[in-house]
């Protein structure tokens, strides 16, 4: 069964450019280091404000960054939080996979 499985899995094609443009247009995912930021620096109604730009609609980079841009945090929190892209975030990964 296993053998099967394995013969079917190298049967698979992978499709690198597609994946690299749904990553691309997957902003959502920066929702978790925005709002981490936001709770650090205290921002009432962080979840809120978030929910706000992401829930019920494409979320994209615009949007993000017009949400960064009117944060009361220091600018080089918002400096770093502008340059985030969905393919170059990887969140506590690395950690934890050490």
């Amino acid at each position: 069964m296993a053998n099967s499985r394995n013969q079917g899995l190298n049967k698979l094609e992978l499709n690198a450019p597609a994946l690299a443009e749904d990553l691309d247009n997957a902003w959502e995912v920066l929702a978790e280091p925005i709002q981490t930021v936001m709770r650090r620096y205290g921002v009432e109604g962080a979840y809120e404000k978030l929910k706000e730009v992401t829930r019920g609609q494409v979320v994209t980079r615009e949007a993000l960054q017009g949400l960064i841009l009117g944060l009361d945090i220091p600018q080089a929190d918002k400096d770093t939080m502008l340059q985030l892209t969905p393919a170059g975030y990887t969140g506590r990964a690395t950690d934890l996979s050490a």
